[in-house]
């Protein structure tokens, strides 16, 4: 018998997939080649969600459904609701680029993305290894489908091959390392695996096998070196709104699900995988920025900068436990930073992505580099807003992507751990070296010469939108107290059950 608690614990996520079933059928009706009712319906329906989702994580209550399958706390609450206007913010960018490339000759762009949000609803608030690895699989179909939306592009269809074979591969690693844990603690609940893990009575042996396993599949979803491969090739080749909507909101998932899988499940074996995510992180600071120099795709370069950024996230999810110590304190300082990191680093991308979509028009593209010369003389709002953000994503105050470094650095100092330290300052001077590409695209926006005398246009809900989000990078940045203290408590309930 199923309680009132259980469907309490998804009522989110039974009116995402009603609604997602409801406008895919509605969408038949449609004929606007900017699919505007499909469109309305759709951000409705979302701005609904968001608001539920944010009345949950206000409450500050944690309850389990369906037999502790499915958890609803504080952080997945929070991490949903910003993760469904992550999309939301997605698609209002993504719109005119798709009616001008023929993606909308369907309502797919819209009824996929709502089942790529479900999926991460469910990756979010799994307790159980089924129900993560359901929800990953229903968010990775729907993006390998959105990859491939413009059929007739040669480059699109070559970015979804590749991303649904290195994606399969990962999802394989995931399984079995899964599998591994399931069989040497005879269980598929989190809360169960940590019980039996924390016991000592299971083979160290057979657990670190699975769980070297379980940290592949998670650094691919992350995309971390030396699972990074598919990134630089897929955020090139995919339609430029696609990329935005795999690079914003499925971060914050990826985050929930190595919280729930190493934090919450697998917690005893600490000491284990931080020296694991430890030398990911240092890999992906070293290889992202580095090879992000070399670029002159404007796409690309930020899809190395997007390896290095989670390399920080990784920092600080290395640093909670140390020694084999859980200390409260150190575990939500650290914990609570990769949250706010990860958080501010999606708002950031957003805004970054939706001015490389901005300046794109029909038949140009404008993802190169040299596309943004002179573009503060074109229009000085835009040349602003990517000025911010370009400094948020190198660490430069006051933008909130130095608090979130910061915070990650605060953490891993706190520790007094000599190694922790060292790695610490490799941070500070990858993330100096990073300022070089991240200053190079401002320094050609305002004092190259324009290559077009043309004045930059947009719908005045992308203008909105875009100042809103341009404005909450700096203003985060200024007042970044209200967020740090939102994860931070965030991440305290969460762990206290």
């Amino acid at each position: 018998m199923i309680d009132n608690i259980s469907w309490l614990a998804i009522y989110p996520e039974i009116v995402l997939l009603v609604m997602g079933c409801v406008i895919a059928l509605v969408d038949l009706g449609v004929h606007s080649p900017r699919r505007t009712a499909t469109y309305v319906l759709t951000m409705l329906t979302l701005a609904l969600v968001a608001g539920l989702q944010a009345m949950y994580a206000s409450t500050g209550s944690t309850f389990y459904g369906f037999g502790n399958m499915v958890v609803s706390d504080s952080m997945g609450n929070w991490l949903k609701c910003f993760a469904t206007v992550a999309v939301m913010v997605t698609l209002v960018y993504g719109r005119p680029y798709a009616a001008d490339r023929d993606m909308m000759r369907g309502g797919e762009l819209f009824t996929l993305s709502i089942f790529a949000l479900l999926g991460m609803f469910i990756m979010i608030s799994g307790n159980n290894f089924l129900m993560i690895y359901l929800g990953l699989e229903l968010l990775t179909l729907s993006s390998y489908a959105l990859v491939a939306l413009r059929r007739d592009n040669a480059t699109a269809t070559e970015a979804a091959m590749k991303y649904f074979v290195l994606g399969a591969m990962a999802s394989g690693f995931l399984l079995y390392g899964l599998s591994m844990v399931y069989g040497a603690t005879g269980s598929l609940d989190i809360g169960q695996v940590f019980k039996a893990v924390n016991s000592g009575q299971i083979r160290h042996q057979v657990l670190v096998f699975g769980l070297v396993f379980v940290v592949a599949g998670l650094a691919f979803k992350l995309g971390v070196v030396p699972f990074h491969m598919w990134i630089p090739d897929v955020y090139q080749g995919a339609p430029t709104a696609v990329t935005l909507l795999i690079g914003g909101a499925p971060k914050l998932a990826a985050f929930a699900i190595t919280i729930r899988l190493l934090v919450d499940g697998l917690l005893p074996l600490a000491i284990d995988w931080q020296q694991m995510l430890a030398v990911l992180a240092i890999g992906s600071l070293l290889v992202g920025n580095l090879a992000a120099i070399a670029q002159t795709n404007l796409k690309r370069m930020l899809a190395y900068s997007t390896i290095s950024q989670m390399g920080f996230v990784l920092l600080g999810l290395m640093s909670g436990v140390v020694n084999g110590n859980v200390e409260a304190a150190a575990v939500e300082n650290a914990y609570s930073a990769s949250m706010f990191y990860v958080v501010s680093y999606v708002l950031t991308t957003l805004a970054a992505f939706g001015v490389i979509l901005l300046l794109a028009r029909e038949g140009f593209e404008s993802e190169e580099i040299a596309d943004f010369a002179g573009l503060n003389q074109r229009s000085p709002l835009y040349a602003a807003v990517m000025a911010v953000c370009l400094f948020s994503m190198a660490g430069i105050p006051p933008m909130v992507g130095f608090y979130a470094k910061l915070s990650v650095l605060q953490a891993l100092v706190a520790s007094g751990q000599a190694a922790y330290i060292a790695m610490a300052v490799f941070a500070v001077v990858m993330s100096l070296i990073g300022a070089f590409y991240y200053l190079r695209v401002v320094k050609v926006m305002y004092f190259d010469a324009p290559l077009t005398a043309t004045s930059v246009s947009a719908p005045v809900d992308v203008r909105v939108v875009l100042t809103i989000n341009g404005a909450l990078v700096l203003g985060l940045g200024l007042l970044p107290g209200g967020l740090m203290a939102l994860c931070a408590e965030a991440v305290v309930r969460a762990l206290a059950t």
